[in-house]
């Protein structure tokens, strides 16, 4: 799964990595420590009034909340992989919301004899990552439309899977193009997207390293967000 990830990029940095526009206004600080149920980036493309192609980058909060869902109940972070095309609560966002979620790692742990150990899983140059994400909205009481998002994960590979299961879905630049195209997929599109989908990932996997992090990384409420500490590699005994 992916319950925590970092994204040390900063605004102008993702702007010009994704030749988008900001959505609205948006501004971005490197952070170390990206938790569930908090607003993060996320690339989306539309057709806009002028019927041209617009790439933008938005806030979303990270949990998929579709509108027909109660506000009680799951906001799933991440969607498994295998039946995100098919499944009910994501098979629409397959269709027609699919988004990329920019990180430049994440964190996994291991059970060892005194507790969970961290990792940082990353690429091997510390390039930015495009994780593929779904996304959902609501309206809200003032009119706006709240976005939510969810990361689609799968088996995990190579070094990730060294340290879980399962790890999230990476596009390479080619896939982008036709994972962010706006417009409703059919089923047979849906399946060959898929199809495509689990081959580059598995590519993108095998460029994948891992490192132990800190204990820090555990707590989420008490560590700062902006450490950059939180991603250097320590020696275990």
């Amino acid at each position: 799964m992916c319950g925590r990830y970092v994204l040390e990029v900063d605004a102008q940095g993702l702007l010009r990595s994704y030749a988008a526009q900001p959505a609205k206004a948006f501004d971005w600080e490197p952070v170390f420590s990206v938790a569930p149920r908090t607003k993060a980036p996320v690339v989306r493309e539309h057709i806009d009034d002028d019927g041209e192609l617009q790439r933008t980058l938005e806030f979303a909060r990270w949990g998929f909340k579709p509108a027909w869902a109660k506000e009680k109940g799951p906001r799933p972070i991440n969607a498994r992989f295998e039946t995100a095309h098919t499944n009910g609560m994501f098979r629409a966002g397959f269709a027609s919301s699919r988004a990329v979620v920019p990180m430049t790692g994440y964190y996994e742990w291991v059970e060892m004899d005194d507790g969970k150990q961290p990792y940082f899983v990353h690429a091997k140059g510390g390039e930015l990552l495009h994780a593929a994400g779904l996304t959902t909205a609501e309206q809200n009481a003032d009119g706006e439309w709240d976005v939510s998002f969810t990361i689609i994960t799968r088996e995990a590979k190579d070094a990730a899977g060294d340290v879980h299961d399962r790890m999230p879905v990476f596009l390479d630049q080619d896939l982008m193009n036709e994972w962010l195209a706006p417009g409703k997929l059919e089923k047979e599109e849906r399946e060959h997207l898929h199809g495509v989908l689990g081959d580059v990932s598995e590519a993108v996997a095998a460029s994948l390293v891992t490192h132990p992090v800190d204990r820090a990384v555990n707590n989420v409420r008490t560590l700062d967000r902006s450490d950059s500490g939180l991603i250097k590699p320590i020696q275990l005994n």
